[in-house]
Formats: structure tokens, sequence, C-alpha cells
């Protein structure tokens, strides 16, 4: 293997393999580091029945796109690897795998980026950083006064509820994850305990379509962050819980209280073996119901701009309410032995010695071009759509990178982009 290239890829997922692709179509030297191996956090830090939320027609990468028979179904875990494998095996991308890159930084003598990895150093022209957001799967520090009998793990390395002690388990949070694992665990049998979050949910199917296919038609994925209402705050909101499971529905968990799951507040302590909680958990839930039906009026009014003709539904009304607003719950008292935290990840990009960060350590940046010349982003949560981390936007955001790219590589080159850190 060489020591140096025009262009290194950090990062073998769906964002480094849509990089390669159009940079070898033009024919630019270049090569991806890959920590493990292709697609490993689909394959690594998914449970077993983890499946997409968005339908299979939206997963279009460049040059590559979803092509089986069930275009409006969701791929599960295994499917999503096997879809990777075949874009690999499309274009024969120039990757090396189990390589970690420990540090990039930049020496100006030789106008090149420094990438010190863990099978030697390379230099390059340009790189491309598709690493996404999240890098670790930390426990909070509440954990560590559980009981030491209670297996704690994170929602990344959660994979089954065979897995699992026998007994009860209580999920802390209800993103996606929180909602699908406790819907998980709710099927095969096991009593949940599950602390709700202020996330918002969202139907599956209404008025005669999947809901992604009216938002599609709204052009709401289009929808740059720059224009959105909540600005670049938008990157911060956690997704609305929904699941392709079984073909796809939409989660409620009220319907979940009603067959028994135990449902609380935000948990917020724990004392004297006490779990503590918020009093929200009615507020959360009709926090949930509002964003639904929200997104369903927006889709009824495009519905009625347009004249398309399209079932009509009667408004959700919810099946279950909580009589009380549980304050505590001895652990004593349950039979819980498993805690599954579902509270998001870390990042680090401090193995990256450049100064394109704001104060939270987080890449400044303009659609993933950042203030220092040749050094790019891609892949990042609503890096400019809202499919700019998913199948279906990635490409877009490659494209448009691809450009910078081009222009950086002509002999005269202007100056960086003005990004104030």
């Amino acid at each position: 293997m060489k020591t140096n290239y025009e262009i290194i890829i950090v990062g073998g997922g769906q964002a480094g393999l849509s990089m390669s692709y159009l940079l070898k179509e033009k024919g630019i030297d270049h090569v991806i580091f890959e920590k493990k191996r292709i697609a490993d956090s689909w394959r690594s830090f998914r449970w077993d029945t983890f499946s997409l939320v968005t339908p299979n027609w939206q997963c279009n990468l460049p040059g590559y796109s979803y092509t089986g028979k069930d275009p409006y179904g969701f791929m599960v875990k295994d499917e999503i690897v096997e879809f990777l494998e075949g874009y690999v095996k499309s274009f024969d991308p120039p990757v090396e795998e189990d390589i970690e890159v420990l540090s990039v930084v930049r020496d100006e003598l030789q106008d090149a980026f420094i990438v010190k990895t863990s099978k030697g150093v390379f230099t390059c022209k340009q790189a491309v950083i598709c690493v996404g957001n999240f890098h670790s799967a930390p426990l909070p520090k509440v954990a560590n006064k559980f009981p030491k009998h209670i297996a704690q793990v994170h929602s990344a390395h959660y994979k089954n509820p065979a897995s699992l002690p026998e007994g009860e388990v209580l999920i802390v949070g209800t993103g996606q994850s929180g909602a699908q694992i406790a819907e998980d665990l709710h099927i095969a049998g096991r009593k949940v305990h599950l602390c709700v979050g202020n996330a918002p949910r969202c139907a599956r199917l209404y008025r005669g379509k999947d809901v992604v296919e009216w938002l599609d038609m709204m052009k709401y994925y289009h929808l740059p962050v720059d224009k959105h209402p909540e600005g670049e705050g938008v990157r911060e909101k956690t997704n609305h819980y929904v699941t392709g499971r079984d073909g796809g529905r939409e989660i409620d968990l009220r319907k979940f209280a009603l067959e028994g799951m135990k449902l609380y507040g935000v948990l917020t302590d724990i004392e004297a073996g006490q779990l503590q909680f918020a009093p929200d958990l009615k507020k959360n839930l009709d926090y949930a119901d509002q964003v639904s039906e929200n997104i369903k009026r927006k889709i009824d009014k495009y519905i009625a701009e347009n004249g398309i003709v399209a079932p009509v539904e009667p408004g959700y009304v919810p099946v279950w309410e909580p009589k009380e607003e549980p304050g505590s719950l001895a652990i004593s008292d349950t039979n819980i032995t498993s805690v599954i935290w579902c509270i998001g990840f870390g990042f680090d990009y401090s193995w990256i010695k450049l100064p394109v960060f704001n104060e939270r350590g987080l890449p400044v940046h303009e659609r993933g071009i950042t203030s220092q010349l040749g050094l790019y982003f891609l892949g990042l949560t609503w890096q400019h759509t809202w499919g700019s981390a998913r199948f279906s936007g990635v490409g877009k955001d490659a494209e448009h990178l691809l450009e910078a790219i081009e222009k950086q590589r002509e002999p005269s080159v202007g100056n960086s982009v003005d990004l104030a850190v």
C-alpha cells in the first residue's frame, strides 16, 4: 500500500462509499480507511430485529439503488448489510479495512494533510471525514447508583431479549431505539418499565400512503437546514419514533400501557434504591401525539390544495391515559434485572487536529465544506437536509463535495470558506 494519496476518505459506511464511487467515476486517486470493516456500524451496533424506518424505495446511493421485490417494505439489519456489500461489489472501491485513523493534521510545508493511522503515516491533498456523529455509547453517571446485580447496557449493544438476564427490564429513553427495543421486548413477553422522554412520534400510514411517501411528495426531504423553521437547532432534535418492523407500523406507547407495559416520566435519579421520575409522563405522551397529529394536518392541507383523492381518516383518540404520575419506584418491589440506556450517543473529533470545530467540539461547515481548505465532512445529521445521514440524501451531499474537491484540484484556487468557529 502506498503512503501518498490525492484524497483519503475516513470511514467505510454509506457516506464513505458514496464519496468513493463519485471519485472513482472521475478517475481521482483516493483510498478509504475503515477502522473495522465495511458497514460495521450496521453489523455491530444494531439489535437483531432492527429495520429501517424509511421505505426501501428511498435507498439510493450514487450509481446504486434498491432493486428488490419490496420497494415499500423496510430492510432489516442483515439486508442493509447485504445492500452495502452489493454496492461494494458493484464498483470495487479502494478500501483498506482494519485501519484506525489516529490523527489528522495539516503540514503547510508539504501542502498536505498528515494522516496517522494504526498501520503507518499517510499524506493526502484533501480529506473527507465520513464517520457520522455517533462515536461512543456512554452510560450516564446515574448508572453507577444501580445495584451491582442489575445488568446495564447501552442500546448500541443490545441484541435480543435472550441476551438479557431473565426478569423485568427498565428502558430509559423513548427515541427510535428506546421505543423499538421496548416493542421488541414486549413482543417477546418480557415485562418492560419504560421511562418516557420528550421524543415525538409519527404515524406509519395515513390516508392511504406511508407518511414518508406523503412527506416526499410534499418536498419535505428537499428542505435544507438553513430553510428549516428551527434552523441548525433541528440537528439536536430526537427522531420521531415509528417502526418498519413486520412491514411497518406506528408505535403507540399508550397501547403498550394497555397491554401491561409500565410507563413513567423521565428518570431523574436513584436514591436509596428508589427510582425517581419527573412528573412529565402525560405531558410527554401528549406532545408525541400532538406532533403526529400536526404532521397529519400538513398532509391534509397538501391533499386539499392539490385536489388529491384520498380516503379520510378520523383524528387520533388516546387509548390510555395515566391515572397518576408515578414519582418513584422501589427497585426491590420489582423484578428488574437489567437496564437498557437509550439516551443517544457521544461524539469525538479530537483526533482531527484542525481548527474547524465549535466550542462543543462539533464540526463547523457549510454543507460539509469547512474553513480548512481541502477538509470535508460527509454523512452528518442534517448536514444539508433530513436525508444527509441516510441512504436517501447522502449521495446528493457527496455530489456537492465532489464539485468542491474538483475545484480545489484546479491550478488556481480561491480562498477558503469563511466560517466562524
